[in-house]
């Protein structure tokens, strides 16, 4: 009689709790997922607009150089003026 209560309890109680607790767990992979995939759109998206970065390195790196030729210049006429 014992084992028949424990068997009641446990399709009355623990199955039904077991079944909503996997539903939640099951709903936020789901969001989860869909978050993924915008981040993945997004993502491509992004990809495709940084195409003409490294030419604008190249010319980011040719204006330092030419700014840091100046600066040197100007610092050694200065330290003549100052010395």
């Amino acid at each position: 009689m014992v084992w028949w209560w424990i068997g009641n309890a446990v399709l009355v109680v623990v199955i039904p709790v077991v079944v909503w607790l996997l539903n939640r767990v099951l709903a936020a992979i789901e969001r989860i997922r869909g978050a993924t995939d915008d981040i993945l759109v997004g993502g491509v998206a992004l990809t495709g607009k940084l195409d003409g970065v490294p030419e604008a390195l190249a010319v980011t790196d040719k204006t330092i150089e030419e700014v840091k030729v100046g600066a040197v210049r100007y610092a050694g006429s200065v330290a003549r003026l100052l010395g």
